[in-house]
């Protein structure tokens, strides 16, 4: 008991008072004796001051439900939704993942050619040494040729599938890789004008400054794109990999294929485009600044229109003498301009710029010069080139074709004048040859066969036929050098053809000294062909009274002249240089009368003579007896004396009005023989 009041002690000392109560007859009194009761009454509590009544009541059997127990279906439902929803995304995920798998199939059989798809084209039509040409399903493509082994993995097909969806006006179209067949081949749309390299070697072509600038800006914007793609770079920039299409735009070729590239052994002809820091003995992966580098020898040249590389380039070095001794083999060569390439120096190895178009920028050639710089950190990034070139042809069109468009317009405003002044020309030209033509031809023979149709023979009743020789020509000749029996026919021929051309009477040929007329024929004249052979032959003796040898002034021409009058057959005879002959026994007769005649007198046979005596009348002939003529035998034969009036031959004051209007330079010789 004593233990126990003496607990109740110290309790009674450690209780605290918190309120203070007063009882004033019925009424309370309460004077908290606290500020806070969270902090004084709950302490011990922190600071939780007890429900009035227990959540589960006094007896603990009226606690509330739990929030699953009251919305348990809606649970169930949420649960079962979120399970749903939780499928669904797994299988949507699974089938993205799958039609991606089957899209990425699909694509890697756009890109992998089946060599029995290849069909070679004809190389005699289309031809070039750098790759090979076929036809893919209608489209004309081009092969190239790797010696390499096809293992490829998931990022080399990513990186085909990629290059296939390039789509670029300067960078060629990638068809794909070509595994199954001999070698392994990557396939590229073909443009038809073949490589650059071809286009410079074929050198056709005849280009002015935007031209060559046009080509130059193709590359530039190819090589500006690939820079700018997943590629990165080209790596194996040359001019045989930059094709030109028909409308002479250039698109970079053989780009990527890194994995190929990488195991791929290089010649020393495949880097005579290559920088000098990359040319090693194996492959290597190409970089920006070595683009820019092959950029420049390729522009060089277009510059130049000749191949990167000439002999005379590596002569003018101190350690070109390899070179002159073992020159003619190209390997070797190669191996030379390889080596001082790398090996650069103060003044390392470069082609010379000698541009082919004299109004090419110099700009243009500045440029050129920095993109070939020995460091590889002082040659221009491929955006600054492209923005130089943009430029030097500000406030003008950087379209070829536009350019072209611009010079066929300026052409075509001139064209319809240049068209009728060369149709001038041509007329004048075709009169000229029509003139000769005619002069060797019957007009209406030639008009036949300018028409390309055959001339039938014609037969001609009555014609009257001329022989003319020149007396002891042998002789006279003899006393002349060659060049002047040559223009004593010709002075004398000239004389004669302007007679000939008062009458109506046809110049068969002249053959040496010899003379051969016909009248009646190719046109016909009725019954006076007789008169206009005799009045030419009256003419002929005439003009002989005043004809001088040059040479010879002592000397005198002297004529036989033979007529005979009788039916003739004509004919073309020949095609290189036809000739329109006559035949018949009339011909014969007309020589012998020439050869059997005397100097300076004519002869004619009894059927001539008949003509102009009887039937056209107005001329004088006498008879000289009976002749034996070789071949005929005894014939009366006449001589023809002159006309009953001498007005109807042709004067000298006549001759010399025809020849004069006819032919100048005739007139000249005419004028000499009557002096």
């Amino acid at each position: 008991m004593s233990n126990l009041m003496a607990l109740l002690v110290m309790l009674w000392d450690k209780l605290k008072s918190y309120v203070y109560l007063q009882v004033v007859d019925t009424s309370v009194n309460v004077t908290p004796l606290y500020d806070d009761p969270t902090t004084a009454i709950w302490a011990s509590r922190k600071g939780i001051q007890p429900l009035d009544v227990p959540i589960c009541g006094f007896s603990g059997k009226e606690c509330p439900m739990s929030a699953f127990e009251q919305y348990k279906a809606y649970f169930i439902a949420a649960i079962v939704i979120a399970v749903v929803l939780v499928l669904a995304i797994a299988g949507v995920m699974v089938y993205i993942v799958h039609t991606r798998i089957k899209d990425i199939e699909r694509q890697n059989q756009l890109w992998q050619v089946s060599f029995n798809n290849l069909v070679k084209m004809n190389p005699k039509v289309h031809s070039s040494k750098h790759f090979s040409m076929y036809m893919f399903h209608q489209d004309r493509v081009v092969g190239y040729k790797h010696s390499v082994r096809a293992n490829l993995d998931k990022e080399e097909m990513a990186e085909f599938r990629q290059m296939r969806n390039i789509d670029h006006d300067n960078v060629n179209r990638f068809i794909g890789i070509s595994l199954d067949g001999p070698d392994l081949m990557s396939i590229w749309r073909l443009c038809s004008r073949g490589s650059l390299r071809d286009v410079i070697a074929n050198n056709t072509l005849n280009m002015d400054a935007f031209f060559v600038f046009s080509l130059m800006k193709d590359i530039v914007e190819g090589l500006y794109y690939l820079h700018t793609s997943f590629l990165q770079c080209h790596g194996y920039l040359k001019s045989s990999y930059c094709l030109v299409d028909d409308r002479w735009q250039v698109k970079l070729s053989n780009y990527g294929l890194t994995s190929f590239r990488r195991l791929e052994k290089r010649t020393a002809r495949d880097q005579l485009w290559t920088a000098p820091e990359l040319i090693v003995e194996m492959d290597h992966m190409g970089t920006k600044q070595g683009d820019i580098y092959s950029l420049a020898l390729v522009c060089s040249e277009i510059v130049n229109m000749k191949p990167v590389w000439e002999p005379s380039e590596t002569k003018g070095n101190p350690e070109g003498k390899f070179w002159h001794f073992f020159g003619h083999l190209k390997g070797i060569r190669f191996i030379e301009i390889v080596y001082l390439v790398k090996k650069g120096g103060v003044r390392p190895l470069r082609p010379l710029l000698n541009p082919a178009v004299l109004d090419l920028n110099p700009a243009l050639l500045h440029l050129i010069r920095d993109c070939w710089a020995d460091n590889p950190n002082d040659r221009p990034k491929i955006e600054t080139v492209r923005s130089l070139m943009k430029s030097m042809v500000s406030g003008r069109t950087m379209n070829l074709m536009d350019h072209v468009f611009n010079m066929l317009e300026q052409y075509a405003s001139t064209l319809e004048e240049e068209v009728e002044e060369r149709t001038k020309e041509l007329v004048e030209e075709k009169k000229k040859s029509d003139v000769l033509l005619y002069r060797m031809l019957p007009k209406q023979v030639a008009e036949k066969l300018k028409l390309g149709q055959s001339v039938e023979p014609e037969t001609f009743d009555c014609v009257t036929i001329f022989f003319s020789d020149v007396v002891s020509f042998t002789t006279l000749a003899s006393r002349c050098t060659p060049l002047q029996v040559v223009n004593l026919l010709n002075d004398l021929y000239t004389v004669f053809d302007g007679i000939i051309a008062e009458y109506d009477v046809y110049k068969v040929e002249t053959i040496g000294d010899g003379y051969l007329c016909v009248s009646g024929l190719p046109h016909r004249n009725g019954n006076q062909h007789a008169k206009h052979i005799a009045n030419m032959s009256l003419s002929f003796m005439k003009s002989l009274d005043r004809y001088t040898i040059p040479h010879l002034p002592g000397e005198r021409i002297s004529l036989r002249i033979g007529l005979h009058t009788g039916g003739v057959v004509t004919g073309v005879v020949g095609l290189a240089m036809p000739r329109y002959c006559l035949f018949g026994d009339t011909v014969n007769t007309a020589s012998r009368m020439e050869s059997n005649g005397k100097p300076n007198r004519i002869h004619l046979s009894a059927d001539a003579n008949k003509f102009i005596t009887n039937i056209t009348g107005g001329f004088i002939t006498e008879s000289r007896g009976e002749v034996i003529i070789k071949g005929k035998g005894v014939m009366e034969t006449f001589w023809l004396v002159g006309t009953t009036n001498e007005g109807d031959l042709v004067s000298g004051v006549q001759a010399k009005s025809v020849v004069e209007d006819r032919n100048p330079p005739m007139y000249e010789t005419f004028k000499k023989s009557q002096s």
